[in-house]
């Protein structure tokens, strides 16, 4: 049985050894029995890159549930239901949406948080490593900074829709906790991963709450600023509360 994994404090600017690639004896090994949460980014991500429709993402890859903390819809991908219980995408190779894969797969081997500022509301970032004994990348010489890291993979964008639904998270857990109706977790369900469907009902003005003049339908398409709309636009539905989303994409 595995050891648990350690959390290991760093700042910013704290260098860590780590190195994931075909080399390393358990390539691959860490793309199974995972239990493999989904962010609204990471499926906007996966859709664009495989080029199919939010619906098919969902019907192909994906599970949705309840989240018994947030009482928000939770996505989930879908492994094989073989005794490997692999990644959909994983290949011997590695990884074949590699470009678009979600964020928890680029940011390990670390763990982010933040914690809001009672006082001024302002948001502090901590990083932690994941020393995990199973796992041999860390037996690379080459050490990295967590600011370079970040970098490297490519996780500004993910961290700032990540940080939206945060957002929403702690507005839920003030001015709804528990569970919500079924349409309104229907419409939370839709504006976090079906974005295709919030793009065609609002162009049809057939959102609810939609009509304020920071919501009104987006004039092209451009998925980044359709999914900041579509955040904001259920924080309105759910919260009544205006979330200026778009002014960060």
């Amino acid at each position: 049985m595995p050891d648990e994994p350690q959390l290991i404090p760093l700042a910013l600017d704290d260098a860590f050894t780590f190195g994931c690639h075909p080399e390393v004896p358990c390539f691959n090994h860490c793309c199974r029995d995972l239990n493999q949460a989904l962010t609204p980014y990471d499926v906007l991500r996966l859709k664009d890159h495989l080029n199919i429709s939010s619906q098919e993402l969902i019907q192909r890859y994906m599970a949705i549930h309840t989240g018994e903390a947030t009482g928000l819809p939770v996505a989930s991908l879908r492994f094989s239901s073989d005794a490997l219980k692999k990644c959909p995408f994983v290949t011997p190779q590695g990884c074949r949406v590699y470009s678009a894969r979600p964020s928890s797969c680029r940011i390990y081997p670390l763990a982010r948080a933040l914690q809001r500022s009672r006082r001024d509301g302002s948001l502090r970032e901590y990083f932690a490593l994941i020393q995990e004994s199973h796992c041999r990348g860390f037996e690379t010489s080459r050490p990295i900074t967590v600011r370079r890291w970040i970098a490297s993979q490519e996780l500004e964008a993910y961290h700032k829709f990540n940080d939206m639904v945060l957002e929403l998270i702690a507005l839920k857990n003030q001015l709804r906790p528990g569970p919500l109706s079924s349409e309104d977790r229907q419409l939370a369900e839709m504006a976090f991963y079906d974005l295709d469907s919030v793009e065609k009902e609002a162009r049809a003005g057939l959102l609810p709450a939609v009509g304020y003049a920071h919501l009104t339908p987006l004039p092209d398409h451009h998925s980044e600023a359709w999914l900041a709309w579509s955040l904001a636009w259920i924080g309105q539905v759910l919260f009544g509360k205006r979330l200026d989303f778009l002014a960060q994409v």
